[in-house]
C-alpha cells in the first residue's frame, strides 16, 4: 500500500510493504543481548492444579508466563521517567505514530583522537559518537527528516542481536555529541548500543539528562524539560538498508512503564513533492 503524507508541507510517498524492521526479536530462553549481566528473558508455562499452559505437556492451549527486563534484554524505547522520581510512563510520552527519520552510519573513534569530553573523565579504552562524526553526516541532512535520528555504528554484524554488553566496551556519546542532537531539534534517538550514556559512569547517565534537559545529578524534571522525547536502544540495523530519508512507526507495548520493549519500522520514502 503507498500512502501520501505532508511534512512541513512538502508532499512524501512511502509503501508500507516495503518496511524494515530494526528490532532485535527477543528469543525467550534463548540467544538474546543483554546488559548489566541481568537475567535473562525467560518463559515458562503456567501450572497450577492440573492444569498446564503447553500443549507439548498435554494441555488444551499454550499460556505461558514472561520475565523480562525491558531495558537490558533487548529492544527498547524509554521515556524521561527512566531518570526521574516521578513515574513517567512511555505509554503516556509517546504520542505520534508516524515520525519523519533520517538513518545515518557512524564510526565510532577512540577517545584518545577526540576533544570531546564526558563525566566520569574518559578512559582510554572508551570509544565515542562524537560531535564531529554527527556533524559529518547531519550537516547537509534535510531538516525536515531530523525529527527521529537512528544511528547505526560500525563495525555492523548481527552479533549485536546476542551480544553480552559486560564483556565488551561499547561506544557512547559523548556530551557535545549530545549538545549537538539537542541543537537539531532531533526528538527521538535510536541507536544499536545498549545505552547512549557509559555503561558504568557512577550513575550520572549525563547525555540522558541533557537530552531530556534535566540539571546533572538532578532527577526532577521542570517545565523546560522535554517530555515527548524518546530514547530507544539495542536496535540492529543491516547493512543493506541505505542512510537516508524514512517514516519512523515507533512501536512499543501498553506498557505503564518507563520503559517498554519496542519495535521500531522504518518505511522508505519513494516520492517527494
Amino acid at each position: 500500500m503507498k500512502i501520501s503524507a505532508l511534512i512541513d508541507k512538502k508532499q512524501v510517498v512511502f509503501d508500507t510493504s516495503k518496511v524494515h524492521d530494526i528490532s532485535i526479536p527477543l528469543e525467550f530462553n534463548g540467544d538474546q543481548p543483554n546488559t548489566y549481566g541481568v537475567e535473562s528473558a525467560s518463559s515458562e508455562a503456567y501450572q497450577t492444579g492440573d492444569f498446564v499452559g503447553d500443549t507439548r505437556k498435554g494441555g488444551g492451549c499454550n499460556f505461558e508466563q514472561l520475565k523480562l527486563t525491558p531495558h537490558c534484554n533487548g529492544t527498547h524505547t524509554e521515556c524521561i521517567g527512566h531518570i526521574t522520581n516521578k513515574r513517567f510512563r512511555i505509554h503516556e510520552q509517546l504520542k505520534e505514530s508516524l515520525i519523519p527519520a533520517t538513518l545515518i552510519t557512524v564510526h565510532p573513534v577512540n577517545a584518545n583522537s577526540s576533544e570531546d569530553s564526558y563525566k566520569p573523565e574518559l578512559e582510554k579504552q572508551d570509544f565515542l559518537i562524537t560531535k564531529e562524526l554527527l556533524e559529518g553526516e547531519l550537516t547537509n541532512a534535510a531538516p525536515d527528516f531530523r525529527k527521529a535520528l537512528v544511528i547505526r555504528t560500525q563495525p555492523n554484524n548481527d552479533s549485536k542481536k546476542s551480544r553480552n554488553y559486560i564483556e565488551n566496551n561499547p561506544p557512547f556519546f559523548s556530551l557535545e555529541a549530545m549538545r549537538y542532537i539537542v541543537s537539531l531539534g532531533v526528538e527521538h534517538i535510536l541507536v544499536d548500543l545498549p545505552s547512549v550514556d557509559r555503561l558504568f559512569d557512577d550513575g550520572k547517565l549525563n547525555a540522558h539528562h541533557i537530552f531530556w534537559n534535566i540539571k546533572e545529578e538532578s532527577h526532577e524534571a521542570t517545565v523546560n524539560s522535554e517530555f515527548q522525547k524518546t530514547i530507544t536502544e539495542m536496535i540492529y540495523v543491516e547493512d543493506a538498508i541505505k542512510d537516508g530519508n524514512y517514516l519512523l512507526n515507533l512501536q512499543i507495548a501498553p506498557f505503564q512503564s518507563d520503559a517498554s520493549p519496542s519495535r521500531p519500522l522504518l518505511y522508505p520514502i519513494i516520492h517527494k513533492n
